[in-house]
């Protein structure tokens, strides 16, 4: 059956897990809502979600870089006290991350911060190749709904399948934590710097770098 945004996001209202869990959930209880609510709880997603509403003000600040200093990371991983912050799987965590980042480079932490700018621009451009492609306009809105949803997890970190196992996703993988470490554990930001980002180079320069890397 088909499942609905509403759905989900009354599922998450309820039960305060991640979207992705709720979305899974949903699926695999065919859309019944106690079902789904029973799926969360027997992977421990419920005893994160019951954590949801604590304040988590204490925590750590994360660097990495990459390639000799080219590629730069900072995170601000949150938890609901010092001592956890300390804590090795904690620590663990927030160096994944960072390192997940320096790969993936994701532009919004999650779909709530993706501007109404690049939203109205993707959403133009995929209407555009759905009307090309003669698709009914009848089933263009829901086609754009799934774009959309690919969209984001390719540019919102929470949303992009995690880089050591790519069967869960950051968020996910923020709240299966938050359900071992036993404390509520968030991402309240995050930054990523590359060398020469940002700056226009001349064409001169883009040629001299292609000649260099085929040897020339």
């Amino acid at each position: 059956m088909s499942i609905s945004a509403s759905d989900i996001a009354k599922l998450r209202a309820q039960t305060g897990a991640g979207m992705m869990d709720c979305k899974n959930a949903m699926e695999e209880s065919n859309g019944d809502f106690e079902k789904a609510i029973d799926w969360l709880r027997t992977r421990g997603v419920a005893k994160a979600a019951k954590r949801s509403g604590k304040i988590a003000a204490e925590g750590k600040i994360f660097t990495y870089l990459h390639g000799a200093g080219k590629i730069g990371v900072m995170i601000e991983l949150n938890s609901e006290t010092d001592f956890v912050a300390k804590n090795d799987a904690f620590l663990t965590l927030g160096n994944d991350i960072t390192m997940h980042i320096a790969a993936m480079n994701p532009k919004y932490l999650s779909r709530e911060e993706v501007s109404a700018e690049d939203m109205t621009r993707e959403k133009e451009i995929y209407r555009a190749q759905l009307t090309a492609e003669g698709k009914p306009e009848a089933m263009i809105e829901k086609i754009l709904e799934g774009k959309m949803g690919k969209y984001y997890s390719e540019v919102c970190l929470l949303e992009q399948a995690f880089i050591k196992d790519e069967d869960k996703t950051i968020e996910q993988l923020l709240t299966a934590a938050s359900g071992s470490i036993g404390e509520k554990i968030s991402l309240r930001r995050f930054a990523r710097f590359e060398v020469g980002e940002g700056i226009e180079k001349k064409v001169t320069d883009f040629v001299a770098e292609v000649n260099e890397q085929l040897g020339a």
